[in-house]
């Protein structure tokens, strides 16, 4: 009785996170749950809506292994004509309690972070997403060579709705 009663929950939340608006997920998977500063998490896409705006998220699942409240990420996002714009970003991970901000049931948890707001797509051709971590322990000016804890980083593009 108890599995049925899970097994209807979970379709009931499949059904209710269908996002019609998305057009464009894809994840790499970090090797062991670490995430190299000298490997770049690459998407490329295309063929997007040349008119309608979008919202990029970046996904971040991590684990408990993950020892920080933030995460700062640099960014490259180049154009098909070769513009390229490059950002670093801060994300919060945690409360201060220690209480992780991600969803998720178990230890894995997903942060569905804003990266760009009503973005278009203007130009046709390939556009392509660079992503590497800048974590730094405190007081410290080497980066964290091999960042523990981040298990998948993500792209997400949807149709923005406002």
């Amino acid at each position: 009785m108890h599995n049925k009663f899970l097994l209807v929950l979970v379709v009931i939340w499949s059904i209710v996170s269908c996002n019609n608006n998305l057009v464009y997920s894809e994840f790499e998977a970090m090797e062991n749950g670490k995430w190299d500063m000298n490997k770049p998490v690459n998407f490329e896409f295309s063929s997007l809506d040349s008119v309608q705006p979008h919202n990029l998220f970046i996904n971040i699942r991590n684990d408990n292994t993950f020892q920080f409240n933030n995460l700062f990420l640099i960014t490259e996002l180049e154009y098909p004509d070769g513009e390229t714009f490059k950002d670093t970003l801060e994300y919060k991970m945690a409360e201060p309690t220690g209480e992780w901000l991600g969803k998720g049931l178990g230890s894995i948890k997903e942060n569905k972070l804003w990266f760009h707001e009503k973005i278009v797509f203007s130009d046709s051709g390939v556009y392509k997403l660079n992503i590497i971590h800048a974590m730094r322990k405190n007081g410290n000016v080497d980066g964290i060579h091999v960042l523990d804890g981040i298990t998948d980083v993500g792209l997400e593009i949807e149709k923005s709705t406002h």
